[in-house]
C-alpha cells in the first residue's frame, strides 16, 4: 500500500455544512476503492498566493491515504469535475507525520506542547 497526502482547496463561500459534505464525498471515494483515510484535517480558510478563478481564499482540507495508484486515480477525476473545489495537489510519502498539526493556532499547540512535556 501507497501512503498519499492529498489537499483540497474550496471556494471562500462554501459554507461549514458543504466542506463536512465534501469531506465525506472524497472519504468514500477513498473507500470504495480499496483505501483508507488514516486522518482528516480542516486547515479553515487561508489566503491564496494568487487569485483563482476570482478567489482571494480558499478552504483548505486535508487528507492522509492510505491505498494504491488507482484511488488517486479516482479522487482526481471526481475533483476534475467539481465546481465547489479550486485546486487539489497528491503528493506520495514515506510515512505520515501524525502528531503535528502545523495549521492549529498558536494557543492550541502551546498547549499540546504542555501536555506533552508532562506526559515525557
Amino acid at each position: 500500500m501507497n501512503l498519499y497526502e492529498h489537499t483540497i482547496i474550496a471556494r471562500q463561500d462554501t459554507s461549514p455544512s458543504e466542506l463536512k459534505q465534501l469531506t465525506e464525498k472524497y472519504s468514500k471515494i477513498v473507500e470504495k476503492n480499496e483505501g483508507e483515510v488514516v486522518k482528516t484535517e480542516n486547515w479553515g480558510l487561508l489566503n491564496l498566493s494568487y487569485l483563482i478563478k476570482k478567489n482571494k481564499k480558499g478552504s483548505y482540507i486535508h487528507f492522509k491515504i492510505k491505498g494504491k495508484g488507482r484511488v488517486v486515480e479516482e479522487l482526481e477525476k471526481n475533483e476534475a469535475i467539481d465546481k465547489k473545489l479550486l485546486r487539489y495537489l497528491t503528493v506520495k510519502v514515506k510515512e505520515f507525520d501524525l502528531n503535528t498539526n502545523y495549521f492549529a493556532k498558536k494557543e492550541d499547540s502551546e498547549k499540546l506542547e504542555k501536555k506533552e512535556k508532562k506526559t515525557n
